[in-house]
């Protein structure tokens, strides 16, 4: 399986967004910035671009929507948070959107991070409530893409009566659009099992996710890491890049980001925010957590020369994860250095994994199942 590559909207047209308290960000879209970075991940052959959920940002389907009628090719992967709206009318939505579009949308489902900003949504539940809810989101939406005829749920947070849609999704690939869980508790990942294509999480050392990894895909679900990037020529430059970037911007973002892991129940967020508060500031020679302090959990990033990166995305691989969410700084520039200098040697590499699987020795089958699995 060759492995998927997929960018964040989050910062488009503004290179230090996330070093922003939430409340002071612009929701107002910049669309020509937008069609910008559209036009670009359709050049370096970026799979799909995240459209993001929160009160500072612009709605996501309604971005997708209007983004997916100015490109071609690329893919939106439209966030949501089930309790905000109903899944009948959410399906509605996300089907008539593909019929615009020929399928180009996918989801990133996310329970929610904060309670504060839940609320003023309208949602008082908690962490595990979210995501038991989730599942039955799901289970419905499910429902209405595998074309049944009427549907009829009766759950502990939904109830729905003989509901029909005259909207089908729409797609030349697919009958379902694909769902990416996003989280890194146990909740998300079973979440994940009933329900997703792929767990979205965010990183750590390859050995500390090796087992949690295997177990997801045994059971069928594929794992992609929700990462930054900083790649540059050399080693030395990209280490400089990174330091740059946080050099100047003082401690009111490092405030900003501690009142918010106090405030936030994700298990993805904290213990990310946790790993970066006082802990080593390289977790391995490659991943980098100095900027989490300052831009929050997503800045945890892949430093290092086009070679490093490379060789870091095939140290994932070989644990199982098949996707990578990547942001970057700044992030035109960074999407079109990585698919000039970092994305070919993924490639080279894939063909010589692949080559080396080809060339292996005939072993009985027990052995060749168990090797498959790795």
């Amino acid at each position: 399986m060759s492995l998927r590559f997929h960018w964040s909207l989050s910062s488009a047209g503004e290179q230090r967004r996330g070093s922003k308290a939430r409340g002071s960000q612009g929701g107002l879209p910049d669309l020509a910035a937008l069609r910008q970075y559209c036009d670009m991940a359709e050049e370096c052959g970026i799979d799909s671009l995240l459209t993001a959920f929160g009160f500072h940002r612009p709605d996501p389907i309604v971005l997708a929507s209007a983004l997916g009628m100015l490109t071609r090719k690329v893919k939106f992967m439209v966030a949501v948070r089930p309790g905000i709206c109903s899944p009948v009318a959410f399906v509605q939505q996300v089907n008539s959107v593909s019929a615009f579009i020929d399928g180009r949308i996918c989801l990133n489902v996310v329970a929610g991070h904060t309670p504060a900003e839940q609320r003023s949504y309208g949602d008082f539940l908690q962490h595990d409530e979210r995501y038991e809810r989730s599942n039955e989101f799901l289970a419905i939406c499910r429902a209405f893409w595998q074309n049944q005829a009427s549907v009829n749920f009766k759950g502990k947070y939904y109830e729905i009566e003989n509901s029909t849609l005259n909207t089908p999704f729409v797609s030349s690939e697919r009958s379902a659009p694909e769902i990416y869980v996003g989280g890194n508790s146990s909740q998300a990942e079973q979440l994940a099992v009933k329900h997703g294509d792929c767990l979205w999480r965010l990183p750590d050392a390859p050995s500390v996710l090796a087992p949690r990894v295997e177990k997801l895909r045994e059971q069928g679900v594929e794992v992609g890491l929700l990462v930054s990037i900083i790649a540059r020529v050399s080693h030395e430059e990209a280490v400089n890049a990174a330091h740059s970037l946080i050099a100047d911007l003082g401690q009111v973002p490092r405030k900003a980001h501690t009142d918010f892991a106090k405030r936030s129940d994700s298990v993805a967020f904290t213990s990310v925010l946790k790993l970066a508060d006082g802990g080593p500031e390289w977790i391995t020679p490659y991943l980098w957590t100095g900027a989490v302090p300052y831009m929050g959990a997503p800045a945890i990033a892949f430093v290092g020369s086009s070679e490093e990166i490379a060789s870091a995305i095939m140290d994932y691989k070989q644990i199982g994860i098949t996707q990578f969410l990547f942001m970057g700084w700044p992030d035109l520039e960074e999407m079109s250095f990585f698919s000039k200098s970092v994305l070919p040697l993924v490639r080279q590499k894939e063909q010589v994994e692949a080559a080396s699987r080809v060339d292996l020795p005939t072993r009985p089958s027990e052995d060749t199942a168990n090797m498959e699995r790795v």
